[in-house]
């Protein structure tokens, strides 16, 4: 399996490029770079690995994770998969987002929303949807064979804002503790934001888990 991190923009956020080995099927996992070289970038990778994307998958709407969806899309071809809660945030409300966030470019809207529970096949990567709210309404992680992908909900040692139009304290803090630290300690970790680690390292040093 192919596991790439970009890390791009004044907000530092992750991008996952998520690859089969055999098929070259491919999915990459919010891309929010706005400059044109961290496009390239991405795209590079992809074209010299031979990856094929087959679906352009938002982890929350806002935008320093979306603002690439246009760019990505425009070159691949691959729709767009958000949870159905935030679909509105990259249409809708998309150019006062970009605002808020510092982007020159809204998402195009999304070609197919996701709920808890749906399964997202990767050639023959299997990763399950889990609605995590609490950032924002739609947030959502992804669960792999033994690592996921948190989005802005968890991070190594912290967890996403809940400041913004609707994010709600206690709903991220449910979100953790019902669907995420109960996960075995030796997953990996791979958020929106910051380091990789473990369930396991979080629930010993991350103070939100302490709660």
């Amino acid at each position: 399996m192919i596991i790439k991190m970009f890390t791009f923009g004044m907000y530092f956020t992750n991008c996952y490029v998520v690859g089969c080995e055999e098929t070259k099927e491919t999915i990459v996992i919010d891309p929010g770079f706005d400059r044109d070289v961290e496009a390239e970038e991405v795209l590079r990778f992809i074209d010299q690995n031979g990856l094929r994307v087959k679906y352009i998958i938002n982890t929350h709407g806002h935008s320093d994770h979306t603002a690439g969806n246009g760019i990505v899309k425009k070159s691949t071809g691959a729709p767009i998969l958000i949870h159905e809660d935030d679909a509105a945030m990259i249409t809708g409300v998309a150019e006062t987002m970009s605002k808020i966030f510092g982007f020159r470019a809204a998402s195009p809207p999304a070609d197919k929303t996701l709920r808890n529970g749906d399964v997202i096949q990767v050639g023959r990567i299997k990763l399950v949807v889990l609605h995590t709210p609490g950032h924002s309404e739609g947030g959502i992680s992804l669960l792999g064979e033994d690592f996921v992908f948190t989005g802005d909900t968890l991070f190594a040692g912290s967890i996403g804002r809940t400041d913004f139009p609707g994010s709600s304290f206690k709903e991220i803090m449910n979100s953790i503790k019902t669907k995420l630290a109960t996960l075995p300690d030796h997953f990996k970790v791979y958020p929106g934001h910051g380091p990789v680690s473990t369930i396991g390292e979080e629930k010993r040093y991350n103070p939100f888990l302490q709660m």
